[in-house]
């Protein structure tokens, strides 16, 4: 199929999954994201409009937390 003939699917067809909003929103805060304090050890959340700082102890070094999704690489 070439570019000129694709045609961008509507929301009036009977297909699985038409008429599925894929794009992703948010509130006007952000998601948020779990973080670990490098200090205290201390497990909190944080929103993109957060001040970088531990809640328990005022550290500025934070760790993500690690995904809780299997991650598998293929090694040579």
């Amino acid at each position: 199929m070439s570019r000129e003939a694709y045609q961008i699917p509507t929301s009036q067809g009977n297909a699985p999954g038409a008429g599925t909003n894929l794009s992703r929103t948010f509130d006007t805060e952000g998601a948020t994201m779990n973080y670990i304090c490098g200090d205290c050890g201390f497990k909190f959340a944080l929103r993109r409009s957060d001040t970088i700082r531990c809640k328990e102890c005022g550290c500025r070094i934070l760790y993500k937390e690690r995904t809780k999704r299997m991650v598998q690489f293929e090694a040579r």
